[in-house]
C-alpha cells in the first residue's frame, strides 16, 4: 500500500536563491505536498544545471515580478493558501517587497514564517549577505578542517548550506505542531551563523574546557586513536577504533598484538599522546597491502573501516542500492534523470522523491489558473512580465 502525504493537506511556498533555502523545503517536502518556488552552473544533465537538478525535485516553479503591485496581489493570493512561507532574503528586504512576516500573517494569522539568513534578524551583523563558505570561516568551522600545519579548507559539500536548512525543516515542522496544539502560526528566524557554531559540538567544548583552540588533524580524530585515514599500498582506508575492544581486535586482525600491552599504546589516551609513533606503525603495515585485503580482514575481525570511495564507488555500491539512495525521475523536459533517493524512511509513512525539479517558470500557467486568473489578464500578466512562464 502506498504511503500517505503527511503533508498533504499544507501548501507551502518559498522564495529562494541558495541551496540552504532549497534544503529546508526538500527536506519537508520529501515525505509530503508541493512547493511552490528558485545559480546554477555546469556541469549539466540533458540540458539542465545538475548543481539546481540536485536540489529543486519534489517542487513546483512559478515566476512573479515581486517589485510590482500586481505582482504581490498573486503572492498575496498565494499566501492566503499556504500553509509554510521559506524566504531567503537579507533582513529588510520582505518588509520593502511587501511580503514580510508582518504582510503574511495580515492575510493568514496563523501561518508559518521560516526565514533563513547569514546572520538573523537580530545581532550586529544582522544587514550582512552570508555564503556557506564565509559563514564556515567566521563560525571557526575552517580553522579545524584540513591537514595539520596545512591551509584551512572548506568541506566537500556547502555544509553550512545544508545544516541550515536541516534546522530551518525540524523548526517548520515544530511549528506545525504547535499550530496543531495552539491554532497559532509564528515566525522563524534561522541563522547560517546559528548552525555552523551549532555543529562545532565537541569542538566548542573542548575551547570551553582547556581555553585552547582546537587544531586541525586531518581525517584524524582529536580525541580518539587511532580514528583516521591510512594510506595503502593502493589507495586508503578509513580505520575507527572508537573502543578499547576494537582497538584490541585491530591488532589481532594485523597480527600486532604486542601493541596491546605496550604502554604507549595501552589506552586511548596513551595513544593520543603518542599518535605519531602510532600511526607511523600501522602505516608500515598498510602500506605493503591492497585496500580490499585489508578491508576484507579487518572487516572479519569487526574493526569498523572503510576504503576511502569515490562519488562514483559509492553511489553505484551495493550497499547504496539496497537502501535505495539513488532513484531515477521523469521530465517531459529534460528526460529521465537520476537523483539521490530519501534518508528517511519509515514504516508507516516513508519519504518520497515523486517530481523531477521544474524548469523555471514550469508550472507558472497551472497555478496562475489555480488562483483564478483566466484567458487575457493571463496574457496581460505574461506581455507586462508580472509572471513568466517556460512552456
Amino acid at each position: 500500500m502506498e504511503s500517505p502525504d503527511l503533508l498533504k493537506d499544507f501548501e507551502n511556498m518559498q522564495h529562494s536563491q541558495w541551496e540552504k533555502w532549497k534544503r529546508a523545503r526538500s527536506l519537508v517536502d520529501n515525505p509530503a505536498r508541493e512547493t511552490v518556488g528558485f545559480i546554477e552552473g555546469p556541469p549539466t544533465m540533458n540540458g539542465e544545471s545538475a548543481y539546481f537538478l540536485s536540489i529543486n525535485r519534489n517542487k513546483k516553479s512559478i515566476v512573479i515580478n515581486l517589485k510590482s503591485e500586481e505582482g504581490r496581489e498573486i503572492i498575496n493570493k498565494l499566501i492566503e493558501r499556504s500553509d509554510i512561507i521559506v524566504e531567503n532574503f537579507r533582513p529588510g528586504v520582505p518588509e520593502k517587497l511587501g511580503i514580510s512576516y508582518d504582510d503574511a500573517r495580515r492575510i493568514r494569522p496563523d501561518i508559518i514564517y521560516s526565514s533563513i539568513s547569514g546572520f538573523g534578524y537580530n545581532g550586529s551583523f544582522r544587514d550582512r549577505s552570508g555564503f556557506d563558505l564565509s559563514v564556515m570561516a567566521f563560525s571557526g568551522l575552517m580553522s579545524i578542517t584540513g591537514e595539520p600545519g596545512g591551509r584551512p579548507v572548506k568541506f566537500g559539500v556547502p555544509i553550512v548550506d545544508i545544516v541550515t536548512g536541516m534546522f530551518a525543516a525540524i523548526s517548520i515542522l515544530a511549528a506545525l505542531r504547535y499550530r496543531d496544539i495552539t491554532g497559532k502560526g509564528q515566525f522563524i528566524d534561522t541563522a547560517m551563523i546559528d548552525s555552523a557554531v551549532q555543529i562545532l559540538t565537541h569542538q566548542a567544548t573542548y575551547y570551553f574546557a582547556t581555553g585552547r583552540n582546537p587544531e586541525r588533524t586531518g581525517s584524524a580524530h582529536a580525541s580518539i586513536a587511532p580514528y583516521q585515514a591510512f594510506r595503502t599500498r593502493d589507495g586508503y582506508i578509513v580505520v575507527t577504533a572508537g573502543t578499547q575492544k576494537i582497538w584490541e581486535n585491530l591488532c589481532k586482525a594485523i597480527g600486532m598484538q604486542d601493541l596491546i600491552a605496550d604502554e604507549r599504546f595501552r589506552t586511548n589516551e596513551a595513544r593520543v599522546k603518542n599518535r605519531n609513533e602510532l600511526e607511523s606503525l600501522l602505516e608500515g603495515y598498510f602500506t605493503k597491502r591492497n585496500t580490499d585485503d585489508l578491508y576484507k580482514i579487518l572487516t572479519e575481525f569487526g574493526v569498523p573501516c572503510s576504503p576511502v570511495n569515490s562519488i562514483g564507488q559509492a553511489l553505484e555500491s551495493e550497499e547504496v542500492s539496497s537502501r535505495n539512495m539513488v532513484v531515477e525521475l521523469t521530465s517531459r523536459l529534460y528526460g529521465t534523470i537520476k537523483t539521490l533517493g530519501t534518508p528517511l524512511k519509515m514504516d508507516k509513512s516513508p519519504g518520497r522523491i515523486y517530481r523531477a525539479p521544474p524548469a523555471l517558470g514550469e508550472d507558472t500557467m497551472e497555478i496562475i489558473r489555480e488562483l483564478g486568473y483566466s484567458g487575457n489578464k493571463i496574457k496581460e500578466l505574461l506581455d507586462k512580465k508580472i509572471i513568466m512562464s517556460s512552456i
